[in-house]
């Protein structure tokens, strides 16, 4: 068996996440598995560097705002009023939503507050930054047809939803 990282293989990858200046964002490296070919599991650029990659090789993924995270979107940036908030608040709480509005699926983080206010982002909180992955191969395994077919079903879920990242 081919043991490189190609379409319907498992591919088991450890990677740091830097911003544009060299800057980490994330202290020590994180781990994931995901089913490469182009479930929307993980951003394009990524799977296009691990291409052809084989368990232990590594590889540097750069990607713009519009490739990962998308542009900031100061429309996404609300104010609403402090009483439809619990009293303990704290720079950093997210919501499902605004209270007291319509539900619009978006996870909103408080940045800031007064007494009558809170001001409320709505964008991923690594919008507008361009990112440097730094990666590594950690194994590669053919996939079966329940799991591929398992994950074409989850993407095709996730795109009805229209959820992104």
């Amino acid at each position: 068996m081919d043991s490189r990282v190609r379409a319907n293989c498992w591919v088991g990858v450890r990677y740091r996440l830097f911003d544009a200046q060299g800057e980490a964002i994330e202290a020590g490296e994180r781990e994931w598995t995901y089913l490469h070919g182009g479930y929307g599991s993980v951003f394009a650029r990524i799977e296009q560097a691990l291409e052809g990659a084989r368990a232990g090789e590594s590889r540097s993924a750069r990607l713009d705002p519009v490739e990962a995270f998308g542009e900031y979107d100061a429309e996404l940036v609300q104010v609403a009023p402090r009483a439809r908030f619990p009293a303990a608040l704290e720079r950093g709480t997210s919501f499902e939503g605004v209270p007291g509005e319509a539900d619009d699926g978006r996870i909103h983080i408080v940045t800031d507050f007064t007494d009558d206010t809170v001001v409320l982002d709505a964008n991923h909180p690594l919008a507008g930054m361009a990112l440097r992955f730094e990666l590594q191969v950690l194994e590669v395994r053919e996939a079966t047809r329940e799991e591929i077919d398992d994950e074409r079903r989850r993407a095709e879920a996730a795109d009805e939803g229209d959820e992104v990242g």
